[in-house]
C-alpha cells in the first residue's frame, strides 16, 4: 500500500525530520493522501526511524522510515504493543508472539533471517525468562532448560548431533563452575559464573583446543590478572585487564 504513495513528497516533506505536529498537519491537510491511507489521522504515529498506522480496532503496522519496509503488524493497545505480534527485520519474520507494554511478553518464537527457529519459550520485558528452548540453524536443539534475562540458568546443552554437551544448574547469587561450547561442540570457555555471567577465574581456548587466555573475570569480562597467548602457544601478554583491556 505504502509503496503505491511513495513520492517526492511523501518521502521528503512528509516524513523528514521535522515537529511531529507539522507533519500531521500535513496528511490532514492533504485530502487524496488520506483517502489512499484511509486512516484516522488520530490513529498516526511517527518516530525518528518508524511510523505507526494502526486501526481503531486496536490491530496496525508498523514501518521503517527508511524503506518503508514492515517492521511490525500485530495488536496495539494505547499506542504500544499489547497482545499478539509480529516482527520483521529485512522482510524476514524474526519473532512472533506476546507482547506487554511494547515489549516481549509471554510465550513467543524468534527466527534467524534465514526463516529457521532460533529460540522458543517464555519472555519478560523483552528479555528470554523462564522456560525455553534454542536451536542450532537448522532446528536441531541447542539447549533446553530455564533461562533469567537472556542468560542460560538451568539446563542442558547440545552439540550440533545431538550429544549432550554440559548440563548447567547456576543459581542466583552463587557462583559455579560452567562451560561455553561453540558450534561444532568445541569447547571456547571453562571458568566460574555468577548469576549467568564469567565471574572469579577462567580459560578461554582457539578453535583446536589450545590455550587462549586464562586468569580473572568480573562482569564477564577480563579483570584482574591475567595470560594471554597466540595460536602457536606463545606467550603474547601477561599482566593486569581491567574491562578486557
Amino acid at each position: 500500500m505504502l509503496k503505491n504513495i511513495k513520492s517526492d513528497f511523501f518521502n521528503k516533506i512528509l516524513f523528514s525530520y521535522i515537529d511531529e505536529g507539522p507533519k500531521l498537519k500535513l496528511i490532514k491537510c492533504n485530502k487524496s493522501l488520506q483517502n489512499i491511507l484511509n486512516k484516522s489521522i488520530i490513529n498516526y504515529k511517527y518516530f525518528s526511524r518508524k511510523y505507526i498506522i494502526y486501526e481503531s480496532n486496536g490491530f496496525g503496522k508498523e514501518y521503517y522510515r527508511k524503506d518503508d519496509s514492515l517492521s511490525y503488524e500485530g495488536e496495539y493497545l494505547n499506542g504500544k504493543r499489547n497482545g499478539k505480534g509480529k516482527e520483521y527485520e529485512y522482510g524476514y519474520l524474526v519473532y512472533e508472539g506476546e507482547y506487554l507494554n511494547g515489549k516481549r511478553n509471554g510465550k513467543g518464537k524468534a527466527y534467524n533471517l534465514g526463516g529457521s527457529l532460533s529460540y522458543e519459550g517464555e519472555y519478560l520485558n523483552g528479555k528470554r525468562n523462564g522456560k525455553g528452548k534454542e536451536y542450532w540453524h537448522d532446528n536441531k536443539l541447542k539447549f533446553e532448560g530455564e533461562y533469567l534475562n537472556d542468560f542460560k540458568l538451568i539446563g542442558i546443552l547440545y552439540d550440533y548431533k545431538g550429544n549432550i554437551l554440559y548440563k548447567l544448574n547456576y543459581k542466583i547469587n552463587e557462583k559455579v563452575e560452567g562451560k561455553e561450547f561453540e558450534f561444532g561442540g568445541e569447547l571456547l570457555f571453562e571458568g566460574e559464573y555468577l548469576n549467568g555471567k564469567k565471574d572469579g577465574k577462567g580459560k578461554e581456548y582457539f578453535y583446536d583446543g589450545k590455550l587462549k587466555f586464562e586468569g580473572e573475570y568480573l562482569n564477564d569480562k577480563r579483570n584482574g590478572k591475567g595470560k594471554e597467548y597466540y595460536d602457536n602457544g606463545k606467550l603474547e601478554y601477561e599482566g593486569e585487564y581491567l574491562n578486557n583491556q
